[in-house]
Parts: structure tokens; C-alpha cells; sequence
């Protein structure tokens, strides 16, 4: 067998990404927290167990230093048809969420 490639450890803490009104997020800001990292979907089978768990997950503890990050992405199945703000609308409004929602991957 070949050798493998070496391939760059970054940590997420050295990205930027974009919150749901375009603006950069450094997510350097999160260092320190325990971050759990999500793709979302409104239309998934899962979606109501998903957000639900996913909200009371966050509000247990996020005064411990707890994030969720949620990045809408329409790559599986096209089950995030809908725009990044009508992603964030249909998750704040159904299911409360209180967690950072990014605008969509894809």
C-alpha cells in the first residue's frame, strides 16, 4: 500500500461561516463550549424528533457551556427546499429553537 496523503488538521474554531442575515460568524467565538454541529431539514421524517430533542438538548445546558450550531442544507433528498430565513422561521417558531441557525450549506 501507498503512503496516505497528509491532509491539514483545522480546528472548526478557525472557520467562518455565515449566520441567516449573511453576515461572518468567527466560530472562534465558541472556543471553550462543546459545540454539537448539525445539518438540519423541515421535510425529513425526522424532523419533529430532530428539533424537539435538539431544543431541549440546548436548553438543558446551555448555561454549561453548550452550543448547538445548525446549518440548514437541502443535500439529502432535498428535504430543505426553502430558503436559509424560512428554515430559521419554520425551527424558532415550531419547535422554539433557541440555538444559532446558519444560512443553508446547500
Amino acid at each position: 500500500m501507498g503512503a496516505s496523503k497528509s491532509v491539514p488538521q483545522n480546528s472548526i474554531h478557525e472557520f467562518t461561516v455565515k449566520d441567516i442575515r449573511g453576515k461572518n460568524v468567527d466560530l472562534g467565538i465558541y472556543k471553550g463550549d462543546v459545540l454539537l454541529v448539525v445539518n438540519v431539514a423541515s421535510k425529513c421524517g425526522l424532523t419533529n424528533i430532530n428539533y424537539t430533542q435538539l431544543t431541549q438538548l440546548y436548553n438543558q445546558y446551555k448555561n454549561k457551556g453548550f452550543e448547538v450550531l445548525a446549518f440548514p442544507c437541502n443535500q439529502f433528498l432535498k428535504q430543505e427546499p426553502g430558503t436559509s430565513q424560512e428554515a430559521q422561521e419554520f425551527a424558532c417558531t415550531r419547535f422554539t429553537a433557541g440555538y444559532p441557525i446558519f444560512q443553508k450549506v446547500c
